[in-house]
């Protein structure tokens, strides 16, 4: 499942985003 890899891989990358602009940015939340 070469489609199911991608889509994991791109919301893995997207949560560890997500949290480094929560830790950068505490106020937005």
């Amino acid at each position: 499942m070469i489609v199911f890899s991608l889509i994991a891989a791109v919301l893995a990358i997207a949560a560890v985003v997500y949290l480094l602009v929560a830790l950068v940015r505490p106020e937005k939340f």
